[in-house]
């Protein structure tokens, strides 16, 4: 009995030795918390070289996730996870800022941009773009490829710009509405459509098609990208991620695939 006791003590000593040596012990590292922006599909590739870049430069992970505006904007309204927004249109980001999804002092105009006619680059020929412009003539049976004109920006741009050149009513019906403006990117690259209208740097990003004509500016509104912080983004880095991207050295990511950095 004398020997249990003492082994039943030797035992306890050492389970407290080994508790308190544990929590002597410094806590593990807590792993870098990824930043997540939710952004327009247009910005893919320059927004992907942005991001490489302050990866580098910071040693911090930023994930893009690319799609529609108005996909990303009503995914924040549901709750979906994530920290920066940056929009292809003033529309969307005031749709978030009225349900107060956003950090209101951080929203800026980041990014302008220019709506083309693009054409299957072993097709492409200039197109003269003006009032009254034949298009309808141009597409003959086939389809014009752009974004939902009700819903994606750069659809709601290119039916603006149409509408205002006397053209819309004339190629309503032959309008493929794509669910993005690279998925309308896609449908003339792939031959499936023999024009679109896209963003001028989508066009760029593409070397399956060509650009035709560029739409005079006045005919649609501005072409602005808003950038926010979210108002449930807990990520502390997401300010200085906001700064690096309106930094000048993010400046040459954006310039390079044509888009026009507002300052």
């Amino acid at each position: 009995m004398q020997n249990h006791r003492q082994w039943m003590k030797l035992a306890t000593a050492v389970i407290a030795a080994c508790l308190s040596g544990a929590a002597a012990l410094p806590a593990p590292a807590a792993a870098a918390e990824k930043l997540t922006v939710f952004a327009a599909a247009s910005l893919k590739n320059a927004l992907d070289a942005a991001n490489a870049a302050w990866t580098s430069e910071s040693g911090k992970e930023a994930v893009a996730s690319y799609a529609a505006s108005g996909a990303l904007a009503k995914q924040i309204e549901n709750a979906a996870p994530a920290d920066i927004f940056i929009s292809a249109d003033l529309d969307w980001m005031d749709y978030v800022a009225k349900k107060n999804l956003i950090k209101a002092d951080t929203r800026t105009n980041l990014l302008g941009n220019r709506i083309v006619l693009v054409a299957e680059k072993d097709k492409a020929k200039p197109v003269e773009i003006k009032q009254g412009f034949e298009l309808a003539g141009l597409l003959g049976d086939g389809k014009l490829a752009m974004g939902e004109p009700k819903s994606v920006p750069a659809g709601k741009y290119g039916m603006a710009a149409l509408e205002k050149l006397g053209v819309w009513t004339s190629v309503e019906t032959k309008v493929a509405g794509a669910e993005s403006v690279r998925a309308a990117l896609a449908l003339v690259s792939r031959g499936e459509a023999p024009y679109g209208i896209v963003y001028q740097t989508d066009a760029a990003a593409d070397k399956g098609v060509a650009i035709v004509g560029t739409f005079p500016a006045d005919s649609h509104q501005p072409i602005i990208y808003p950038v926010a912080i979210l108002a449930e983004s807990k990520n502390p880095d997401a300010a200085a991620y906001l700064d690096f991207l309106k930094s000048d050295k993010a400046a040459a990511f954006f310039t390079s695939q044509g888009f026009i950095v507002l300052k």
